[in-house]
Parts: C-alpha cells; structure tokens; sequence
C-alpha cells in the first residue's frame, strides 16, 4: 500500500505532505513524492498519522478478559488494532497460581501464532502476586504471596519467558532482592499496589526498578513530609510514571503535574482497561469480581475504582485537553510506553518499523487504522 499526503509523526515531529510505503506490514519507504506502480493508494489528504499506540498495562477490552485465555487475548488483539493500537501486553490480574499460568499459555500462544489482523502481543504484564494487602485495590489479596524464587516458580511456572513487566510492592520482604533478579532477567519492574515509602521506593530504583504502575492510585499518596510513591517518582528521574488520563482516576491538575515534571520520555500513558472498554454502562467482571460501570467509571460494590473503560485514543486526547503538546502525547501513547518495556520497534515511524498505524483529523479526531 502507498499512503500519500500524510501529516506523519516522524522523530518526535508533524510532517506535512509525507508519503509512505508499506511492505509485507512493515515501512519499506517513507519520503515526499513516492510512486510505487501496482500498489493500493490511500490519499491521507493531509490527515495526521501517528505510530500506532502502544498500551504496556490493560485487562481486557470489549467483553474479553486475559484471565480468560487464548481466545479472549486474540479478541483483545482484533478489536485493539481497530482503534489504533499496534502493540499491547495482555495484564493479569490476581489469581490462584493455576489460573495465572492459564492466563499466561494464553497470552503465550497468541505471540506464537499471532492474529494475522491485529496488534501485537509483545507479552505479559503481571500485575500480581506481589502486592501489598493494603492498597489491594481491585485485586483479590487472598492470592498475595511474597516474592520469592518458590512463589515466582509457582505462579509463573514455564512462561518467565514471555513476562515483560511485573508490578511489585518493593517494601514486602525479600523484595528488594528479586527486584534485581527479575531485572535480571530483563523483566521490566514497576512499583505498584504499595505501601512504600519514598525512601523504599528510591531503593527499588537502585535495585533495577523502572516503572510506576498507575501513579497515585493504589499507593502512599504525596504528603509534604512523607513524599510516598509520587513524590519518589517524580524526583527519581530513573522511574517512568504510568498515567491513567480518564479524568477519573487523577485530577487533570494532576496529570499536569506529571507532565511538566516528567516530560514526554518520562509519562507513560496507559489504559488499565476492563472488559467494559469500548462497551456500554453496565454490569462487567474484573478478576472475578462484580464490576458496576456508570459514566465510564468503572467500581467495585464497595465503590472501589476497577481499572478503567479508557482507550488509547481518548487517552490522547485527554493528554491534549489536558494541556500536553500534541507531540509530547503522541510520545507518551506511543514511544515512551515502548521504551519502557525495552522495545525500540515500535511507537515510531521508521524505515522498517511495524505498519500498524493510527489515521486522525488535524482536530484529533480519530479516523481508523491505516495498515
């Protein structure tokens, strides 16, 4: 396929009249004035083209949980490509060390055989057992363990190979330790579910820690005298912050917060979505618990915030209305949230990078997948 007359999104800028060649799914040519005889054309005239998004912390989508396995992950894939997404990690939730490794060969056979018409399962986040039973959240502490090589074999069992993040409460005892262990393994590691406090959080930094998970949410909150996980975030420059732009989870004066402080390398949007995402209000699941959605917010019974309905378009756009620069929030839904996980294929337009991208109205308003 030629694509001509896009406004790309190319090295961290908008470019007018770029045309772009795509090949067996990847970028074979981007320039001005291509031809390419024989090929699909598809005149942009003059719409914007972004990477395609790329979403390191979401549960599930339009009525499909991870836990649910092989089937629900390739509709997770189906239907996350239509809104732009081109890379994803399917997230588990707490569970019994069975049900985690079912959720885990399913994740696993879908980046073996992927979805020939989907966005790409780059691995799994576990977000669990690790945590800490006071600032459980939404997740199901019968199923916490400490971290340990006997409980990480266990819950983990054959596929350490496939996890490319996992959230942990650094303050659990012998966590520091399999911090680096696990970074060792080239896991990425993201403080999160945690009572920590600011000093513990600089000290998972030391021990190989990269990521915040949902900062703010679900941890020690920022106090003047007891900074907690955000303050530990965002004066530790080696610690990326995960950030749900729904404008329920976080005041916008707080999403702009993160974003002076941290930049654009720095935020990493992401969607922690349930299966209600792209769905009406209604009555959904989360890890097995009853979830009550109503104005896009998703709880538990007890009124306990239950992941989100958020997708990476609106994500986007929040950031934007939000006050980030059109460039910085294509970066944190893009760019940023790939380099978090080590990945350096995806989140850019480059020559042979993956042609998953996403087609918007100079407005932001979102068109469609082109690729």
């Amino acid at each position: 396929m030629l694509v001509k007359n896009a406004k790309a999104f190319l090295n961290g800028a908008f470019h007018s009249g770029t045309d772009l060649l795509i090949q067996d799914g990847r970028l074979a040519a981007i320039g001005d004035g291509l031809t390419a005889p024989g090929e699909e054309v598809l005149d942009l005239g003059g719409d914007l083209l972004l990477p395609g998004f790329v979403d390191v912390h979401i549960h599930a989508f339009m009525g499909q949980d991870t836990m649910n396995g092989e089937e629900a992950v390739r509709h997770m894939s189906r239907e996350l490509k239509k809104v732009g997404v081109a890379a994803f990690l399917p997230t588990t939730m707490s569970a019994s060390p069975e049900d985690t490794q079912a959720a885990l060969a399913g994740i696993q056979a879908v980046m073996n055989r992927p979805e020939p018409d989907g966005a790409t399962v780059l691995g799994a986040h576990m977000e669990a057992p690790f945590l800490d039973e006071a600032k459980a959240g939404a997740q199901l502490k019968q199923y916490f363990v400490l971290p340990s090589e006997e409980n990480w074999r266990r819950y983990v069992g054959p596929y350490e190979g496939i996890v490319r993040m996992i959230t942990m409460a650094p303050e659990k005892t012998g966590a520091l330790d399999f911090i680096r262990r696990l970074t060792d393994a080239g896991i990425t590691v993201s403080v999160g579910h945690t009572s920590a406090t600011a000093e513990i959080t600089h000290a998972a930094a030391d021990h190989g820690a990269t990521h915040i998970t949902h900062t703010f949410n679900a941890q020690t909150p920022l106090n003047h005298r007891a900074p907690g996980v955000p303050g530990a975030a965002l004066t530790d420059d080696r610690l990326l912050c995960e950030i749900i732009s729904d404008g329920i989870h976080l005041h916008p004066d707080i999403v702009r917060l993160v974003m002076r402080v941290k930049g654009a390398c720095g935020l990493v949007a992401i969607t922690d979505a349930m299966e209600a995402a792209g769905m009406p209000d209604g009555q959904y699941q989360l890890g097995g618990q009853d979830v009550f959605v109503k104005d896009g917010a998703a709880r538990l019974k007890d009124g306990t915030l239950a992941g989100s309905t958020l997708t990476m378009v609106r994500a986007l756009q929040n950031l934007i209305r939000f006050g980030a620069a059109p460039e910085d929030a294509v970066r944190m839904t893009t760019r940023t949230p790939a380099q978090s996980i080590r990945n350096d294929e995806y989140g850019k337009i480059d020559l042979g990078a993956p042609a998953i991208l996403a087609r918007f109205t100079p407005s932001f308003e979102f068109i469609g997948t082109v690729g």
